[in-house]
């Protein structure tokens, strides 16, 4: 199979081919060699999934490296492992040096940048993933934000959730963690930031860099988390608030409103570290302890 110059303006399929190449864009990758999905005798312009990933056979292929599947839409690194049982959806990018683990589903337009390891039963859809990133077991990225209005005639209605997940670069994700897609805007997790076991992160958040979420750990809707934020185990933070960079919250603490100034913060509503410690105290006097 020889190398076809990228053509513009029409529909791309791409395979791979072995020599290794750093991960640029499909037009720059020499990893990538596409073929215009008219000259294939075996491609067709009907889709083969629909809106969940529901997929027709004849359209997936078994990957040499590692034995999972793959649509014939998708362009995969040569260099990436696919472990069996995992599978990869329609018109997905996969980098070099990405591990997918088994039962792990990559769904449709998904990226998925260099040296990316990813491990068992995990669900990434409407996402894209930066380098270097490492996503644990039964991580569910892209799915629908709980958003939902009542009508004229009291009954719940949806809100559309149309947009992505954006992860940056060297981002860790705890087993069991949800990122939702989001509504407005894109809910974005940024470069450096790692994330404990069993956290929510709600539609339209946006997370700094260097921040550190711990297990148990929930964000409602179109929050705003700046630089350099760590929260402790089960910190809770209300829809819409802004935290500024450099803030450090106590575990079972509870952001209410906005915090504007760096520094430590505890309590339900969260206060200034001193603050708190002293409302703890006071109410160990009277209760008499």
């Amino acid at each position: 199979m020889t190398t076809m110059a990228a053509v513009t303006g029409r529909k791309l399929v791409c395979f791979v081919r072995s020599t290794p190449a750093p991960f640029l864009n499909l037009n720059q990758n020499p990893n990538f060699l596409y073929i215009l999905s008219s000259s294939h005798p075996h491609f067709s312009t009907t889709t083969s999934e629909d809106s969940f990933g529901a997929f027709n056979n004849d359209k997936f292929k078994k990957w040499q490296n590692g034995g999972g599947i793959f649509h014939e839409s998708a362009c995969i690194d040569s260099t990436a492992f696919l472990d069996v049982g995992a599978i990869v959806h329609s018109q997905s990018v996969v980098a070099s040096n990405v591990r997918i683990g088994s039962g792990t589903v990559v769904g449709p337009s998904v990226s998925i940048a260099h040296s990316t390891q990813i491990g068992f039963n995990v669900s990434l859809s409407n996402c894209s993933i930066g380098d270097s990133c490492v996503i644990h077991n039964g991580v569910c990225i892209g799915q629908d934000g709980f958003g939902f209005y009542v009508d004229g005639d009291g009954n719940m209605v949806k809100k559309p959730q149309k947009l992505n997940v954006i992860i940056g670069n060297n981002v860790e994700i705890g087993a069991n963690t949800c990122i939702d897609r989001g509504s407005w805007r894109d809910t974005f997790i940024g470069d450096n930031s790692k994330i404990d076991n069993l956290v929510q992160i709600g539609h339209n958040v946006v997370i700094g860099k260097n921040c550190m979420l711990c297990g148990q750990v929930g964000i409602a809707g179109s929050a705003t988390i700046g630089d350099y934020v760590t929260m402790g185990g089960r910190v809770a933070v209300r829809d819409h608030v802004s935290i500024a960079s450099k803030v450090r919250l106590a575990a079972l603490s509870c952001v209410t409103k906005d915090i504007t100034e760096p520094g430590d913060y505890g309590g339900f509503p969260a206060v200034s570290i001193h603050k708190w410690r002293r409302q703890v105290a006071s109410g160990f006097v009277v209760r008499g302890v």
